[in-house]
This record gives C-alpha cells, sequence and structure tokens, in this order.
C-alpha cells in the first residue's frame, strides 16, 4: 500500500502539471446521455468487479482467452471460459512464464483495464500497450495505466501474452495452426475481446490505439501487418521497436534447437515428449530459444496470420493505413556496445568490416574514435555506429526514419520522434560508462513507477509526452494544446523530446544528426549475433 501511495504522489504531481496546461481540453463538455460508470461490469464470459483508486477505477487481471495449459499449450488462444457470480478484479493476473520471475504459471493471459472515474458524456478512446522484453520477459501488470488514463480521459489496457518457447515454438505437428505466433495471437484475441468488451467499461471499439516499446513496438508492426487485425485498429504507436521477423525454416531452425535442449529432439514424438513436461522444465530449457536481443523469439512471417514480413509490409503499403507514431532513443542501443569497453583501434576497424565490409574505412572516417570519451571509447563509437545505422532490427537511426518515410506514403498522418532524454535515475551504471538516451528511456517518462526519480525539468517532459501520446490516441494526431506543434513526416519534420522542452527539426538536420548521408548510401545486413559473442569472435578482453 505504501509504495502504491507513493506512485500515486507522481502520478498526481505529473497530471497536475500537464493538465493545467491543457485544462481547456478535458473540460470541454460533450452532449449525450451519460455513460454507465459502474464498478460491476458484465463481459461476455461473465461478470467483474473493479475498484477505484484515487480518480481512476480499474479493472485488473480480466481473463481474456482461456488458460493455455493441458492440450491448449501450443494452441492458438480460445475463448476464456464462463463463470457464474461476480469475480474480482483487484489483482493483476499472473505474468507468463519467464526466466526472471520465480512463479511458474502457463495460466496467464489476462489483461488490465484502468478508466477515469468521473462522469462521462461520451464513449471514450482506448489505447491498447502491449509490453516489451525481448518476447520472453515482461508482464502487461507492470504497467498502471492510471496516469495516461486519468490526465487524457481515455480507457487504457494493458495486457499479456505467451512469451519464449510457449508463445513463439514452431515445430512441425505443433498445432493445425498458429504455430512460431502464439504470443501474437494472444495479441490478437485481446484486440478482440476490447471490440466485444470494452464499450461496457466506457471505451469506444470504434476508437482502438495500439502501442507497445521494443518486443511491444515490434507486435505493433506485426499487427498492423496481419490480415487478423483488420477493422480492430484505429492506431498505431511503436516505440523503440521495428518490423523484424523470422522466416518458417528460422523459427524451426530454433524451434529444432530448444527441443533437443529439452531432451526430446531425439523421441520418437518430439512433440508428445514436450507437452508432457511440466511448464518449470520447459522454462528451464530454453536459455537457448530465448537467446539475447538479436537471437531471441520473433514473430514467424509466410504464414496465415502474417502473410508477409512486417517490413516488407510497410514498405509496399499493404499494411493496415491508421495513422502512426513511430521512434525511438537518441542513444538507442549504446548500452549494448558495452562488452566492446576493452577493445583496440584494430578491433574496433575488424567490428565495422564484420558489418560493412569494404566501407569499414568510411564508417571509420565519419566515426573517428577521436571523437568520443578516452576510456570505453571503441565501446562509444559502435554505439553511434549500431544506433544510426539501425543494424538492430532497423531499431532507431536512419533505418527508422525511412521506415516512418516509406509508411507515411500511404498514411499522410505519420509522425516521427527521436527522445533525448535520460533515465530518471540517472544513466551511469557502476562501471561509470553512460548509456545516455538509452533503449527504452523513454518508458519511464510514461509509465512513471514509485521508483522514478524526476527534477524539474524532467517532469515537463514526462507532462508532455504523456499529453503528446493521449493526444494522439485521440484525435490521430499528436496535437496537445500548450504544446510545441507536431507536424507530419510529410511535412519533412521530427520531433526531438527533450528536457526543458521538446521541439521539431527539419528532416535534414535529423538526418545530419545521424549521419544518414553515409548510411543512405550503403547496403548492409542487420547484424546477426548479439555484441557479446561478436567481441568473444574479435578477441576484446572484457572489463
Amino acid at each position: 500500500m505504501r509504495k502504491r501511495l507513493k506512485w500515486l504522489g507522481v502520478a498526481v504531481a505529473l497530471a497536475v502539471t500537464a493538465t493545467s496546461v491543457v485544462a481547456g481540453t478535458l473540460a470541454t463538455a460533450n452532449t449525450g446521455r451519460p455513460v454507465p460508470r459502474s464498478l460491476v461490469v458484465q463481459t461476455d464470459a461473465g461478470t467483474v468487479e473493479g475498484k477505484t483508486t484515487g480518480a481512476v477505477d480499474s479493472f485488473l487481471g480480466v481473463p481474456f482467452a482461456a488458460p493455455p495449459v493441458d492440450g491448449l499449450r501450443w494452441q492458438p488462444p480460445q475463448p476464456a471460459p464462463a463463470w457464474q457470480g461476480v469475480r474480482a478484479a483487484a489483482d493483476p493476473g499472473p505474468a507468463c512464464p519467464q526466466a526472471s520471475r520465480p512463479n511458474v504459471n502457463e495460466d496467464c493471459l489476462y489483461l488490465n483495464v484502468y478508466r477515469p472515474a468521473r462522469p462521462a458524456t461520451e464513449r471514450l478512446p482506448v489505447l491498447l500497450w502491449i509490453h516489451g522484453g525481448g518476447f520472453s520477459s515482461g508482464s502487461g501488470g507492470d504497467f498502471d495505466g492510471s496516469l495516461l488514463a486519468e490526465t487524457n480521459n481515455l480507457v487504457v489496457v494493458t495486457i499479456n501474452y505467451r512469451l519464449g518457447a510457449f508463445g513463439f515454438l514452431n515445430l512441425p505437428g505443433l498445432s493445425q495452426s498458429g504455430a512460431g505466433n502464439y504470443g501474437l495471437l494472444d495479441q490478437v484475441a485481446a484486440l478482440k475481446w476490447a471490440d466485444r468488451n470494452i464499450d461496457q467499461f466506457g471505451g469506444d471499439r470504434n476508437e482502438v490505439t495500439i502501442a507497445g516499446l521494443s518486443a511491444g513496438g515490434h507486435s505493433v508492426c506485426a499487427l498492423l501487418s496481419s490480415p487478423l487485425t483488420h477493422g480492430l485498429v484505429d492506431g498505431a504507436i511503436i516505440q523503440s521497436g521495428g518490423c523484424p521477423s523470422h522466416t518458417v525454416a528460422e523459427s524451426q531452425a530454433d524451434s529444432a534447437r530448444f527441443a533437443d535442449d529439452a531432451g526430446c529432439g531425439a523421441a520418437a514424438d518430439p512433440v508428445a515428449c514436450l507437452r508432457a513436461k511440466p511448464a518449470a522444465e520447459i522454462l528451464q530449457s530454453s536459455a537457448g530459444f530465448r537467446g539475447g536481443i538479436l537471437s531471441g523469439p520473433l514473430p514467424t512471417a509466410g504464414v496465415p496470420e502474417l502473410p508477409i514480413a512486417p517490413l516488407t509490409a510497410i514498405q509496399t503499403g499493404r499494411f493496415e493505413r491508421v495513422p502512426l507514431l513511430i521512434g525511438s532513443t537518441r542513444d538507442e542501443v549504446r548500452g549494448w556496445a558495452q562488452p566492446f569497453r576493452g577493445a583496440t583501434p584494430d578491433q574496433y576497424l575488424k567490428s565495422l568490416e564484420y558489418l560493412f565490409g569494404d566501407r569499414a574505412a568510411d564508417v571509420a572516417e565519419q566515426y573517428p574514435l577521436s571523437d568520443f570519451p578516452a576510456q570505453d571509447t571503441v565501446a562509444y563509437a559502435l554505439g553511434a555506429v549500431w544506433t544510426d545505422s539501425s543494424v538492430f532490427y532497423g531499431l532507431g537511426g536512419c533505418q527508422y526514419a525511412q521506415l516512418a518515410q516509406q509508411a507515411s506514403k500511404y498514411q499522410p498522418k505519420t509522425f516521427l520522434y527521436r527522445f533525448d532524454g535520460r533515465n530518471p535515475a540517472g544513466t551511469t551504471n557502476p562501471t561509470g560508462f553512460d548509456v545516455g538516451a538509452s533503449h527504452a528511456a523513454d518508458q519511464a517518462y510514461l509509465w512513471p513507477t514509485a521508483t522514478s526519480v524526476y527534477d524539474r525539468d524532467k517532469l515537463r517532459l514526462s507532462a508532455e509526452m504523456v499529453r503528446y501520446w493521449g493526444a494522439f490516441v485521440r484525435q490521430g494526431t499528436p496535437d496537445a494544446a500548450g504544446q510545441a506543434e507536431w507536424p507530419s513526416v510529410r511535412s519533412d519534420r521530427a520531433m526531438v523530446l527533450q528536457p526543458g522542452g521538446s521541439s521539431t527539426v527539419t528532416s535534414a538536420t535529423f538526418a545530419a544528426t545521424q549521419h544518414c548521408d553515409l548510411w543512405n548510401s550503403m547496403s548492409y545486413p542487420w547484424l546477426d549475433t548479439d555484441p557479446d559473442k561478436l567481441a568473444q569472435q574479435l578477441g576484446v578482453v572484457s572489463r
């Protein structure tokens, strides 16, 4: 309870700051009949009873699909079984199985709904949040939607989905459909649940924006590319997530290795062998399947639920053409360059040659080691190279800006940003290495927790972002009253979110800061191995 009250203190401070800027927007009256606001709500599977905390009603741990256990393990999600009486919805459901959590519970397909507690005369737009974590960790219960809901007059939904080997295994004979994409199908099931039920919570089923960060952002791109989401999505936000996917051959190869690790690869019936294993044993055997930032599970393309690769879908206009807000952080992947802290100048050149071949000298000329700190020089240099070149699945940098440009050809309401802030609690780790505006640094500004620490400028940036995101959900454009105007990508502008006041820059300025003339003149692959393995391969002595 004490932790909850501390968080509410942060939320109230942010909400007051943001609301004071745009109080006129929230105070606008709407004509029409009042929307019911009972804490007892009837869903299509049964009745739930939520709770009111501060100025927000919440309904936590609501089932949106059947528990994927026993015969439903490695099957597409099925409808949640009906229940009798009133089900308490006061606590989030269990997180899906993952290595970082001690309790392993496959009964995890739950979502959480947050709405303003005040009376309403209209159904409210909906933000459906998909958590990140490399498709291997995380939970919707980690995100309290109260601040976004209260400040912006929205309904916020956070969801779970199956992770790791439970969500993305692809073996022949595993199921008649969905193999390799069970976690993605869980997300679709949550969207369909919202389409059937969110009106009962005061939300508008015709105004649903999906959003996610990291793997959640990858998921948003995949969902926009899936025929299963047609008519279910009205807007999309991709935060520090690209559009990567595996081919069927790639996901099956990864899954075959997992079956070997689990002791079932040589079994007469590997699938039956795996199904017989307890969930904890499946999780224990899946370290190799989880992999790292560049070697973990991804959605599988080339199947009915994802016919073409999401990146191809965006590039060719074969996606759900809804308003899109997309962006990343300035030092997106610098933190992952730390295995190169002890690298020599020669090893720096070799790492460039690994990716860029005969253009490595051109890259070294644009990113000379003399431009970076004397301590851990190669790690800082590679962090900049990897970020600006977007070699982590197209994440951040110049390919990310290109992705936004490609989407804007088909959807004029496409908006690009770069986050130049820092983690609220600071970004310098015990080694002294500064990860800067790192991957997911912006998450704490939209979803503050009890440990978030803000100075005046960070508080202002958080308030700005909460309002920008809310405006986008409400109207398909991030035009928040009293804040810097945010033109679309077609206007050749991009937003730079930063403490002390956010503002837009021209596309040319945005590109120049990341050497996009260089990167756009080259053809090169994404990095195909995790940084620690590459450092070992090049003989870097770790610090």
